[in-house]
């Protein structure tokens, strides 16, 4: 991800915002900030809800930021069957050995998983423990071939595949207002791949519109605040006429919504221009990165991504603009603990690495 081995610090300082982002819309969506979205919400009395939603708009594009980033350096290259084994060990370390810590310390959720469920840690990748985690892997296994069939194709077709990818993953929901049976908001491995496409077009031919630092920072704001408005207006819809409009502003804040595309573009774009200088911060931004993905695997564990909102007290706050402040609180303290967490898991297999190479020596 940069010259030798050394990864750009710009790119790896938008991995740390996009985790503090999936952090934040977690805490807004599973913390209840966020009313039900099949109820049209009624802003005077719930002012604070309708605020959630701005940020909500702001964050949504932290998955595809991700996924572009493995796109724009992976289109290029090596593939790595390595790569595989190691994140089944990480999402396996996680899956596995959390429900056994919490039955260590007796926590109620642990004492009552099933059969099911303990198959469900033991087979994450298959059960959708992490539908990101499934996605993202799939999507890793056809990299090899999406990042051949992008070098090989001239220019004017690569761009004729985006249309016909993003005509089908993205341009129907985002005009239509109605449910599609092809349409599962981002969740899957194909949107990923969609995405590893755009963002290996960026690598090679990129967009020169944002390349220009106040461009692609308009694009973010005004796309961003275009998911918000858009969500506003379906939301007075539902409520003066028909409540079933309320289901647009789930696919307003989907991941392979149109804008949301875009205002994923646009922010990588922002960090890709951005020149961070060598020296502490750089270098800070460089150790912490690689801890993300582990972040996400804790938070996010079935047994934990509802419980960590009631162990911070989400619920207290959740109907008053002090959830602001406690956000922003809670979302640090879970990456603090996530990759303190993850640096131990790195440090572990690092060493159960070494052991095993020293053993197959002697």
């Amino acid at each position: 991800m940069g010259v030798g081995n050394k990864r750009q610090a710009n790119f790896e300082l938008l991995r740390i915002v996009a985790m503090l982002m999936i952090i934040t819309l977690h805490y807004l969506v599973k913390g209840g900030v966020i009313a039900a979205s099949n109820v049209p919400l009624v802003i005077k009395e719930n002012p604070t809800g309708a605020f959630a939603w701005l940020i909500e708009a702001f964050c949504i594009v932290a998955v595809n930021c991700y996924v572009l980033i493995s796109g724009y350096f992976g289109v290029e290259s090596v593939w790595k069957p390595g790569r595989v084994i190691s994140l089944l060990c990480q999402v396996l370390f996680y899956s596995l050995s959390v429900p056994c810590v919490l039955l260590l310390i007796g926590a109620e959720s642990a004492k009552k998983m099933e059969l099911y469920d303990w198959i469900d840690c033991v087979l994450p990748i298959e059960t959708e423990h992490y539908w990101f985690a499934t996605a993202y892997l799939i999507m890793y296994l056809f990299a090899p071939l999406l990042s051949i069939g992008i070098r090989q194709m001239e220019k004017r077709q690569l761009q004729l595949v985006i249309v016909f990818l993003l005509g089908f993953f993205s341009l129907g929901k985002t005009i239509f207002p109605v449910y599609l049976v092809t349409d599962r908001s981002g969740y899957d491995f194909g949107w990923l791949m969609c995405l590893f496409v755009v963002a290996g077009y960026i690598r090679m031919y990129g967009i020169p519109w944002l390349e220009k630092l106040s461009h692609a920072a308009a694009a973010y704001l005004l796309s961003s605040f275009g998911i918000w408005l858009f969500a506003l207006f379906v939301n007075l819809a539902a409520s003066k006429f028909d409540v079933s409009f309320i289901h647009y502003i789930n696919m307003l804040y989907a991941y392979n919504h149109l804008l949301c595309l875009i205002s994923a573009v646009a922010l990588f774009y922002l960090f890709k221009n951005l020149r961070i200088r060598e020296g502490r911060f750089a270098g800070a931004v460089r150790r912490l990165a690689p801890y993300t993905f582990g972040v996400y695997l804790l938070h996010e564990h079935n047994l934990v991504r509802y419980e960590w909102m009631t162990w911070l007290g989400v619920e207290k706050v959740n109907e008053s603009f002090w959830f602001i402040p406690h956000m922003i609180g809670c979302v640090l303290l879970v990456y603090v603990i996530g990759t303190a967490v993850d640096a131990a898991r790195a440090w572990l297999f690092a060493r159960v690495t070494a052991a095993v190479r020293g053993g197959r020596k002697q």
